[in-house]
């Protein structure tokens, strides 16, 4: 698992051992980053069940401005400060170990680019996607990306978000949302 471009490029990333962690694929990434390529620079990033932390790692890298890792796992937490540290990112990041869908109700900011990959066992992309709504912690023309298995089929959201667009990459969907400005 390395980060593919930008300040920190051909950085390896440590990984967790077990099979906890399901780290997103190099192919899925590179898909992923292609997809929002324009839509990183200077924008506040939310890495919602961060793993490794190597999304929000690889959209610093490429410039975003800050971005914010929530991880329920101490380990994991701990893994993502130390890859923070090892690509130099560390000083526009935060590491937050707590529950990720929890994590809007106590967020104080709005975000212009969330990830968000749980883990595939636990079903909780609509509980997360519900939270992120309710608080509205997405900024106006704020894109939200959701990975999930081939098979799930991501729900609606009420506007302003919308449904974007759905990738497939192998077994793996993704999945992304827009945020339209609100009239005045």
């Amino acid at each position: 698992m390395r980060v593919i471009t930008g300040a920190a490029r051909g950085r390896r990333l440590k990984e967790l051992e077990g099979y906890e962690t399901r780290p997103t694929t190099d192919r899925v990434k590179e898909g992923i980053f292609n997809i929002i390529q324009f839509d990183i620079e200077g924008r506040k990033v939310l890495d919602l069940f961060a793993g490794t932390g190597q999304l929000g790692i690889e959209a610093l890298s490429r410039g975003a401005a800050s971005a914010v890792f929530v991880e329920h796992r101490r380990d994991a937490a701990a893994l993502i400060r130390d890859n923070l540290k090892l690509t130099g990112l560390g000083d526009r990041a935060a590491v937050v170990c707590g529950d990720a869908p929890a994590y809007p109700a106590a967020a104080r900011e709005k975000f212009d680019l969330v990830f968000m990959d749980p883990p595939y066992a636990a079903s909780l992309w609509e509980k997360t996607l519900e939270a992120i709504y309710q608080f509205d912690i997405l900024s106006n023309h704020g894109i939200i990306v959701c990975e999930s298995p081939a098979e799930q089929e991501m729900p609606p959201l009420a506007p302003p978000y919308f449904l974007h667009r759905t990738y497939r990459y192998g077994k793996t969907r993704i999945t992304t949302y827009h945020r339209e400005e609100a009239a005045e």
